[in-house]
């Protein structure tokens, strides 16, 4: 019970520094604005910025309310600790790790503070050098990240998706959200991923390295966050297969778009509509341009250079290696862990929050 009392009192002290800082009455105001504005007869006239301020209004809300209780949170637990009854022992220590986690993972979302931190995120993986065991890998990828969105209430929709040769994926764009702060928390995903392992695909059994690119994008729906030029695009239309077999099914609804001064290419073809194609490969090309931009300190469109990362040997962020030892290591913050089978299962809070703490030295 000492050892226990001495860490609820180290987390209250904890708190007392970190709530100084914790601008309330900003925070207050800002939902005052956004609440006048959701009252407001016409407010859903335009539902797509509707949606968005009803979400920015929710998650300022949740965050005046953790901090404003939290001191009575951990009231409470001093209180039962001063009932010194040992048989309280499990449920305070369930309580207090509870009321540490939160608060951690709440101080840490008073550090995002980047234009888009706050936005739901396009998550993109494509195979690199690697071939059949590539294409594989990718798939594994995007199991992890799916296993992930899972375990943290994170709904997740595929945009597109292009199945590989025999195993696996070539590529897959998906679509993020229900997290606060998702893409602030992600954005450390972003880059080339590397595995080693004995191939599954080779009749020799011989040690394969592999590589898929995971691409992490602010999700930008609406225009008006980011202006492109129209002449700078090139639309094409053409014709999208269907199930059913070859000339089953298909329209010309598929939509290919080219962004000529970066030559970004966004093709769409999962909806039936060719508008609604359109609209989704928009968002997704606003969402790229608007990372790139992030990535390469620009603020105009027409300055950006067009990504050249390529999924191969040297430009790894992470290492996954299943053999001839088992190791996950992030290159950039050093962060690593022999339990292979966790993170390939979604397990990355580690990984992430390790990221994010090197990102601040």
């Amino acid at each position: 019970m000492e050892d226990l009392n001495k860490s609820v009192e180290q987390l209250k002290n904890l708190v007392s520094k970190t709530k100084l800082k914790v601008p309330i009455i900003k925070f207050q105001n800002e939902l005052k604005d956004y609440e006048d504005l959701m009252n407001d007869p016409i407010f859903w006239s335009d539902v797509a910025k509707a949606q968005e301020i009803s979400k920015k209004q929710s998650v300022l809300k949740k965050t005046i309310d953790f901090w404003t209780l939290l001191d009575d949170k951990i009231i409470e637990i001093i209180e039962l600790i001063e009932l010194d009854d040992s048989s309280l022992i499990p449920d305070i220590k369930k309580q207090f790790d509870e009321v540490n986690k939160n608060f951690l993972e709440a101080k840490r979302e008073l550090e995002f503070n980047g234009v888009y931190d706050n936005n739901d995120v396009i998550l993109r993986i494509l195979a690199g050098a690697g071939g059949t065991d590539a294409q594989d890998w990718a798939g594994m990828l995007l199991r992890m990240y799916i296993r992930y969105c899972e375990s943290h209430d994170i709904k997740t929709a595929i945009l597109d998706e292009s199945p590989g040769d025999e195993a696996g994926i070539k590529s897959v764009t998906m679509s993020l959200s229900g997290g606060s702060y998702l893409y602030g928390k992600l954005r450390g995903e972003h880059g080339v991923h590397r595995l080693v392992r004995l191939s599954p695909f080779n009749a020799d059994s011989l040690r394969q390295t592999s590589f898929a690119r995971v691409e992490i994008m602010p999700k930008i729906d609406q225009s008006t966050d980011l202006e492109i030029d129209e002449k700078d695009l090139k639309i094409d239309v053409y014709r999208s297969g269907g199930k059913g077999g070859q000339s089953v099914n298909t329209t010309d609804s598929a939509v290919r778009i080219t962004h000529i001064p970066t030559n970004i290419v966004v093709a769409i073809q999962n909806e039936r509509s060719q508008l609604q194609n359109k609209e989704t490969a928009m968002t997704i090309l606003r969402s790229k341009l608007a990372a790139l931009a992030t990535e390469q300190h620009k603020e105009k469109i027409s300055e950006l250079r067009g990504p050249n990362e390529e999924a191969a040997w040297g430009n790894q962020i992470r290492n996954y290696v299943l053999h001839p030892y088992k190791m996950v290591k992030d290159l950039r913050s050093s962060y690593e862990t022999s339990d292979t089978d966790a993170v390939l299962d979604g397990k990355l809070d580690e990984f992430i929050t390790a990221y994010l703490e090197s990102t601040k030295q």
